[in-house]
């Protein structure tokens, strides 16, 4: 865990932050799809991601999902944050997009470290600034943009977290993901092959396009 931590987050903190965080954090791993967090859980602890990647979702009142951003390596989740400060119940559902693993960092610690490091400070305050600052591209995306221009931009962004110009989804799965229904989403894959964007295999979309 050391030297992954080290990693991860070396050029952000301290070597006396990289102890205390090895030392209280706890080691957690989830394979690909598996949930991490759940709408309604109490959150106890702010994730460092060491490994992989998460896809952050909300939810509608009839259960439809709708993804807001993915976080990597050397990042947190600004919800997270939130609910551990606030003592709330989390409000998103958190998946693990591949094979992650994180480290949980206890909510007494995430106060003091606050007060004594300058650069947890400063990782909190950014984590804070780009997480909204996806939001609220999310939330245009949804408002300005056509629908294949969404999907084009989701397909780019899950080659970007898994490193992979091959999508490996189905497009039922794309569908859940963008609040939308799958014959919506094959159609406009379809379209995007034509324009030489993408091109479709079973199961898998290879982006042509980044």
């Amino acid at each position: 865990m050391q030297s992954e931590l080290q990693e991860a987050y070396g050029f952000l903190f301290e070597k006396e932050l990289l102890e205390e965080i090895a030392e209280t954090g706890t080691l957690k791993k989830a394979a690909a799809g598996e949930k991490i967090i759940e709408i309604g859980d109490y959150v106890t602890g702010m994730p460092l991601l060491l490994r992989g990647a998460v896809k952050i979702l909300r939810e509608d009142k009839d259960g439809d999902e709708l993804l807001l951003y993915f976080i990597e390596r050397g990042d947190t989740c600004a919800m997270t944050l939130n609910c551990c400060m606030g003592r709330t119940k989390s409000e998103i559902r958190a998946v693990a997009e591949r094979d992650t693993s994180l480290i949980m960092i206890p909510v007494s610690k995430m106060e003091e470290w606050t007060a004594r490091y300058k650069s947890w400070r400063n990782f909190v305050f950014e984590s804070y600034h780009s997480r909204l600052s996806e939001m609220l591209d999310a939330i245009d995306a949804i408002a300005f943009m056509n629908m294949d221009e969404r999907l084009m931009r989701y397909l780019r962004d899950k080659a970007k977290v898994n490193r992979d110009e091959v999508v490996h989804s189905t497009h039922q799965q794309i569908a859940y993901d963008m609040h939308t229904s799958r014959v919506v989403v094959s159609r406009l894959l379809k379209k995007l092959e034509i324009e030489k964007k993408i091109s479709l295999q079973r199961n898998q979309i290879k982006v042509i396009d980044l």
